[in-house]
């Protein structure tokens, strides 16, 4: 019993030396994901408080609509980046989910091919890219990012399309180059991959949802050849 006592004591002692010496180690918490990126709390909550405190009922003022139900809002983003050369070596996925990740700050999901195309030498089920849909506080700090700080920095920007509308009220946007995203060190790029991010909203009309989009800071082209 005394030998039991004295070794207690002195587990005890070496974890307070340890605390002392800076020597504690620190564990993750069960079922945590300690390599998925950090969501930046205060971005998502800086468009998210925005929008419907300011953004919305300025909306609802420009589109004469009196029912909150009513006002069109972003439901979700989907951010899809094909990878061609897949279909001949399944490793150069490894970069591209890894770079989405960081943009999105998401753990992406691979995609397959739905049917097989022999011209292109693709089989059914053989992996072409990767994906990943954003909701809630990520989806507002993407696109916060993504207007304020991504756009700017693609080069000869003139605006986004105003005619990339499905009828349905959402809206894509391809991008060419990965690296307009600050997350991506340039110095780790193989090669440039583009994407393309799909908004999609609860308008019921194309006119909605670019009412939407323009209150909320998309920078639109201007003029007939938009």
């Amino acid at each position: 019993m005394a030998a039991k006592e004295a070794k207690d004591a002195k587990g005890k002692a070496s974890k307070v030396e340890k605390k002392a010496k800076g020597g504690a180690v620190e564990t993750a918490e069960p079922g945590s994901k300690p390599d998925r990126p950090k969501l930046n709390n205060a971005a998502s909550a800086r468009l998210r408080t925005r929008f419907f405190a300011e953004m919305r009922p300025a909306l609802m003022k420009e589109l004469g609509l009196t029912n909150l139900n009513a006002a069109p809002r972003l439901e979700k983003i989907v951010v899809n980046m094909g990878v061609g050369e897949a279909t001949q070596n399944a490793k150069v996925l490894d970069p591209a989910v890894a770079e989405l990740a960081q943009i999105t700050g998401q753990k992406p999901v691979v995609t397959k091919a739905k049917k097989s195309v022999a011209a292109f030498k693709v089989r059914e089920g053989m992996p072409i890219g990767c994906m990943v849909t954003l909701r809630g506080d990520r989806m507002y700090e993407f696109l916060d990012r993504l207007i304020n700080i991504a756009l700017p920095r693609v080069r000869d920007f003139r605006g986004a399309p105003t005619r990339s509308f499905d009828g349905r009220g959402n809206y894509t946007l391809g991008l060419r180059d990965q690296l307009i995203f600050p997350e991506i060190d340039y110095s780790k790029v193989e090669r440039q991959k583009g994407m393309n991010i799909t908004i999609v909203t609860t308008a019921a009309s194309d006119e909605h949802a670019r009412a939407l989009l323009r209150t909320i800071g998309m920078p639109f082209r201007t003029g007939s050849a938009n």
